[in-house]
């Protein structure tokens, strides 16, 4: 990652990954307008959910982003529609903090297509969030994704969709922010259509501090990918977390994954973060 300041309100980003196979995640730039006003142009995170924007790095699970933003944001390649694009997309966006911190708003126009990847039709996404601060305790928001995609992949969920052909591509999301001396919580519900397909889904995820740089985490976690056919999996996530030094820890958790389909199956994982 590089980050480069031209002057006090011009500034840019890079970020390369060297994991599988060599590719930019994100190159953008950035103008400040104003206090409350930011123009971003190049690749970056899509605005949508409170989850999909955050880093890796901050994230309580060591699966990372719930089920549901996964396949909903195009974080992963669990949509083979939309591929692995890890939440990232092309395009321009507007945002900023206004009335004191009471609001944060992001409205961008994205190509649709996800990172690397040049645009399958001539459709523009329009994705868009706010987030109401009304506590120092307490946020609640709500985000969108409206526009048409084209796919790269067949996906069983969605057989008649074939490869280059686009459809509607839709989501919304609403959630809210918990945070207070003791435990943390954050919690969505999501919905998405891919043509005539509907699909939801809702995660809770706690931390609980329950030592000094110690916590306990609990998740909540299911996704439906076709309501009508009710192709439902659901997580279950318990685990600790040790912060042994600023923005380096240790985590353990176990999963319990139950689909509606097939048996439910036990993932015992453990990982160890060092970020300087």
């Amino acid at each position: 990652m590089a980050r480069g300041r031209i002057t006090d309100h011009w500034s840019c980003y890079f970020m390369f990954s060297l994991a599988g196979s060599p590719k930019v995640l994100e190159a953008y730039t950035e103008y400040t307008f104003l206090p409350g006003l930011t123009v971003r142009m190049g690749q970056f995170k899509t605005m949508y959910t409170f989850e999909n924007p955050l880093s890796p790095t901050v994230v309580e699970l060591v699966n990372c982003y719930s089920q549901a933003v996964s396949y909903l944001a195009g974080i992963d390649s669990s949509d083979p529609l939309y591929s692995s694009s890890g939440g990232r997309d092309l395009g321009i966006m507007l945002y900023g903090t206004v009335f004191d911190g009471l609001l944060d708003y992001h409205l961008a126009l994205m190509n649709g297509q996800g990172i690397n990847r040049k645009d399958g039709n001539r459709q523009k996404d329009i994705v868009g969030s706010l987030k109401l601060n009304p506590a120092e305790w307490l946020a609640v928001g709500g985000s969108f994704i409206r526009g048409r995609g084209c796919a790269v992949g067949e996906s069983a969920v969605n057989p008649a969709i074939h490869v280059g052909q686009s459809y509607t591509r839709n989501r919304w999301a609403v959630g809210t922010l918990l945070k207070f001396r003791y435990v943390d919580v954050r919690t969505e519900y999501l919905r998405g259509c891919d043509a005539s397909i509907h699909s939801e889904g809702a995660y809770a995820t706690a931390a609980v501090h329950v030592l000094p740089h110690v916590d306990l985490i609990a998740s909540y976690d299911y996704l439906n990918r076709d309501c009508d056919r009710d192709l439902k999996q659901t997580n279950y996530v318990g685990g600790l977390q040790w912060w042994f030094y600023p923005k380096c820890r240790l985590q353990v958790q176990y999963t319990r994954r139950v689909p509606r389909t097939s048996d439910a199956s036990n993932l015992v994982q453990a990982q160890v973060q060092v970020r300087f």
